[in-house]
């Protein structure tokens, strides 16, 4: 009896002391999070504000960064109730748990037009409610081409017909997203129904071949971004342009009236049309949302009739609705509907994130003529195999746990040893007064530091996928490293030959940033150059400058069809008369790498420029006159006194300029991007691709990184244990007298 009276009292406190809690969690406002901009951030911001419900704390994130901000967030109760994103991250986020079937937020399923709805379905249920459709579709010049060809052969034999200097088409040919649309019009899959890769077979073959006689009939650019595409269509360049609804933002009123849009055309060798892929943007419901009936009724609210108009008339979003009537006056959304209704949905497989990156680089591959649409396509069907292989089997963590015992245990008995020798009290207390003067620097570096270099050399000795749970392999994300996967230890990307690009990369960029740097100072350093405060702050500009910004620029310059260079070597053609074909720069591995090492150079010289200005103060200058009054050469002066004396402050700077370059990823990643075909990839840009473009296995990657840590550290060392001694530095700086008989021809 006493017991039941207990567990009633206990049972009555737990729900005093819940309800509270209760009333709060029923009172909180709905966290909504979306990562739009411009238009469409302002459309969803009026949407958000006819609502009549619950407290809204409404979140937008950078778009980069919002997909990784979910997966880490909602697992621990702390992301949105409700989130918009595009449907193609559904299988990923489903395989994380953080996204739950929408149940009654989904009134009615004959209101959504096309594959909107499909796109969102997996296992018999609704994921998400769309919102908006964005596809690929033609745009018009109506000015170049007042008729449109009835198929994409017929748009390329425009060629003939319009004037010098302007394409026929033009589209991010070398792009999986752009050339989807082909692959559709071809019957090509890009995953099969068990998440495989698809682009396989004759087929597939064909609408890479197809491409490439684009290319080569001068139809469309070559090494087109999405900006020069922009450019060439505005400027009256193009006389069609292959994008989506984005297009139009940019579009100038003067351009948008001879503007039109229409469906893709079709594709003459199958008759068939081509088929962009779809992305439906959706609401979302977390596990934690899905279960609160205010939220739901706000997922209702968002993809209502209402919503979806004031979508499209402040961003011009595609409704995905049959309720909404698309203005006739607006000739541009029409199209993009009816494009829809043709369009194949993006896949939502957590393979397909494992797809872009290998076939990119076919494409490129294929374009560039350096392999067949057949080698290219076994390559990329390779890779994609190589980074969809099994995960490592689990391991036991007990090795790693009697090694940390082991390393305890001695370092007690070291304590203990000190503590039993009456050594350690005294010295704890003499040294107490200088602990609290840098108590504070250890828990900073601590914290800034060391911290997660321990947490990323643990994450090393795990694997994970985005739909596998993490596990603990032990070593052997090491050993697939170091085995080169179980290929050829010098295949393309295996570790090896990574490394050694990085070893020539580190050896040519910092060569010459010792070389121009310390040429340049002893330049500025002469008293009797005119300007010389002038010349220093220009040459330190390209240091001051952010090195994204410089790297994008020079991008810029080496490109093929547009840049500077090309625009240099044509100049040189007309005043000489020769005939020097513009270089295509990221097609062959030497010329990108010299792209590459061109743009770091101009990055890296000013820092050793003034690093010797600096050390050539301290040099003397009786030393130097001295020398030169016993007829010591000014070749004699430089290596025999000035050099000696500016290398123990060099070689600090050295070491640290290697180690920077190492580890230049911002110059590698935006300038070449890895090509051609990956050869260019340093460590550094290895790992990242391992951690954010081959599925998220961030314990692979954190091998690399503790790989690069070791590498680090060992060249370090080694160099710290061969400088030169100290007597040998004493020797390097002798009395004016001996540094004057040193320097003349006679003493030797």
């Amino acid at each position: 009896m006493r017991s039941f009276a207990f567990a009633l009292l206990a049972a009555l406190i737990t729900v005093l002391v819940g309800l509270p809690g209760l009333a709060l969690a029923d009172g909180r406002p709905i966290r909504v999070w979306h990562a739009k901009r411009d238009a469409e951030a302002r459309a969803l911001a009026e949407v958000l504000a006819s609502w009549k419900g619950a407290a809204l704390d409404v979140l937008p994130l950078p778009y980069d960064a919002y997909a990784r901000k979910l997966e880490a967030s909602i697992p621990i109760g702390d992301g949105p109730d409700l989130f918009v994103d595009e449907h193609g991250r559904l299988g990923n986020f489903r395989a994380r748990g953080i996204v739950a079937p929408v149940g009654d937020a989904l009134e009615g399923e004959a209101v959504f037009i096309g594959p909107a709805l499909d796109a969102l379905r997996a296992e018999g249920q609704v994921w998400g409610l769309p919102i908006g459709q964005k596809c690929l579709a033609l745009f018009v010049n109506t000015a170049l081409a007042p008729e449109v060809p009835a198929d994409l052969e017929g748009i390329a034999a425009l060629r003939t017909t319009l004037p010098r200097g302007v394409y026929p088409l033009v589209y991010e040919a070398q792009g999986l997203y752009a050339h989807a649309a082909i692959l559709g019009a071809f019957g090509v899959p890009l995953l099969t129904e068990d998440g495989q890769f698809g682009v396989v077979g004759p087929e597939a073959a064909k609408s890479l071949a197809l491409v490439k006689w684009l290319l080569d009939e001068q139809a469309i650019p070559g090494d087109a971004s999405g900006a020069l595409i922009g450019d060439l269509f505005r400027a009256g360049q193009a006389a069609f342009a292959i994008s989506g609804p984005w297009f139009t933002g940019g579009l100038s009123p003067e351009v948008q009236q001879r503007t039109r849009v229409v469906p893709l055309p079709k594709v003459r060798a199958t008759r068939q049309p081509m088929r962009p892929l779809l992305g439906v943007e959706a609401v979302m419901l977390t596990p934690d949302g899905a279960r609160r009936s205010e939220v739901r009724a706000l997922a209702r609210h968002l993809a209502s009739a209402g919503a979806s108009e004031v979508r499209l008339k402040i961003a011009g979003i595609p409704p995905a609705r049959s309720d909404v009537e698309v203005p006739a006056d607006d000739p541009f959304v029409s199209a993009f509907v009816e494009q829809a209704k043709v369009a194949i949905p993006q896949p939502t497989s957590p393979a397909s994130r494992s797809l872009w990156d290998p076939m990119d680089r076919a494409i490129r591959k294929v374009l560039r003529g350096v392999a067949t649409p057949e080698e290219a396509l076994e390559e990329a069907q390779h890779r994609f195999d190589d980074v969809r292989r099994p995960l490592p089997p689990p391991a036991s963590p007990a090795p790693l746990v009697l090694v940390l015992g082991v390393l305890c245990l001695l370092g007690a008995l070291r304590w203990v040893r000190l503590a039993r020798s009456g050594e350690l009290g005294p010295a704890l207390k003499r040294s107490l007064p200088a602990y609290k003067y840098v108590l504070h620097a250890v828990v900073v570096v601590g914290v800034l530091v060391i911290t997660p270099l321990v947490i990323g050399a643990a994450t090393s000795l795990f694997a994970s996928r985005q739909e596998e749970p993490q596990r603990y392999v032990g070593l052997a994300n090491f050993i697939d490293i170091l085995t080169a996967r179980g290929g050829p230890l010098f295949a393309s990307g295996s570790f090896y030959l990574v490394l050694a690009v990085t070893l020539l990369w580190t050896v040519v960029n910092v060569f010459f940033h010792v070389t121009l740097g310390a040429a340049l100072a002893l330049l500025l350093h002469r008293p009797t150059l005119r300007l010389r405060a002038l010349y220093r702050v220009l040459l330190i500009v390209p240091w001051a400058v952010p090195s994204y910004v410089t790297a994008l620029s020079w991008k810029g310059l080496f490109h093929r069809q547009y840049g500077a260079v090309t625009g240099l070597l044509e100049w040189l053609n007309g005043v000489f008369g020769t005939t020097m074909e513009p270089i295509s720069w990221f097609s062959s591995f030497a010329t990108a790498f010299t792209a590459n090492a061109a743009t770091n150079i101009w990055l890296g010289f000013p820092f050793m420029m003034v690093i010797t200005l600096g050390a050539l103060t301290a040099v003397p200058d009786d030393v130097l006159e001295a020398a030169w009054v016993d007829g010591a050469s000014r070749w004699q002066r430089l290596t025999l006194i000035t050099l000696p004396m500016i290398r123990p402050t060099l070689a600090p700077s050295i070491t640290l300029g290697a180690i920077w370059t190492f580890n230049m990823f911002n110059v590698v990643f935006l300038v070449s991007g890895g090509d051609p075909d990956g050869t260019t990839d340093i460590l550094i840009s290895e790992a990242y691709r391992w951690a954010f473009t081959r599925e998220g296995q961030y314990g692979y990657a954190a091998a690399y990184s503790v790989l690069i840590f070791l590498l680090l550290v060992g060249a370090t060392r080694t160099l710290n244990r061969k400088k030169i001694p100290a007597e040998s530095a004493k020797e390097a700086q002798p009395a004016p007298g001996d540094a004057a008989a040193q320097a003349r021809p006679e003493a030797a």
